[in-house]
């Protein structure tokens, strides 16, 4: 499988490690051009590229960007793409979104209207970046963690699932991309490490206009 891979951050860099560890091609891209990525291409053993290079090479797309960059990326390339949006919403780093603020969206919502077309599922935003590569665990392993996905192409949804059961990971189906708010920032089920029941139960805990305390989430 080829993975492409929008934004060198700490997601976009687990993400492309664990890719190649699985014996898949990535390609890794930032806002300020590959000739930046050298020293990322030799410690993961990825590709660099632009981000049109990277959407239009990966069979599935990461976008792994703080979500006021969206408006950033170029959208034409993402058509017709899986597109695993891993953004949160942060007010004091994104900006304040009314429409977020008003509970009248998600984020995966705003990021299915930036790229139409594209067939978005909702993934990996709910795990701290300093996790990802170390809780995964082999398939079968008793309480193993789960990490919820959302999106509206059951077919994408099937696809993204079975990436995450290679890195180690249950998926777990919370429903369509109007339903990721339950897993969204400051929700119960956000970055704490859950197995399938106990994620279940924390996803039925969430209250659209409840948040759990700033920061609560880290460990």
């Amino acid at each position: 499988m080829k993975i492409g891979i929008i934004g060198a951050g700490y997601i976009g860099r687990s993400l492309a490690t664990l890719g190649i560890r699985q014996g898949h091609e990535v390609m890794i891209s930032n806002s300020r051009g590959p000739a930046t990525l050298g020293s990322t291409v030799s410690a993961i053993g990825c590709k660099a590229g632009t981000a049109e290079q990277a959407a239009v090479f990966g069979d599935i797309v990461v976008l792994a960007v703080p979500l006021r960059g969206i408006s950033n990326v170029p959208a034409g390339p993402f058509a017709g793409k899986i597109l695993i949006d891993t953004c949160n919403y942060y007010p004091e780093r994104d900006g304040r979104i009314e429409a977020l603020d008003r509970h009248e969206t998600t984020t995966s919502q705003l990021v299915a209207t930036r790229f139409p077309g594209a067939r978005v599922v909702k993934a990996f935003n709910a795990i701290l970046a300093k996790d990802i590569e170390t809780t995964g665990q082999a398939a079968g392993t008793p309480n193993r963690r789960a990490l919820p996905i959302a999106g509206d192409d059951a077919d994408s949804k099937r696809v993204v699932a079975a990436w995450l059961d290679e890195c180690g990971y249950d998926a777990f189906d919370a429903g369509r991309l109007a339903d990721s708010w339950r897993f969204e920032r400051a929700k119960p089920a956000y970055c704490i490490p859950l197995d399938q029941p106990s994620l279940k139960t924390k996803l039925a805990m969430a209250e659209r206009d409840v948040e759990l305390p700033h920061g609560s989430w880290r460990r």
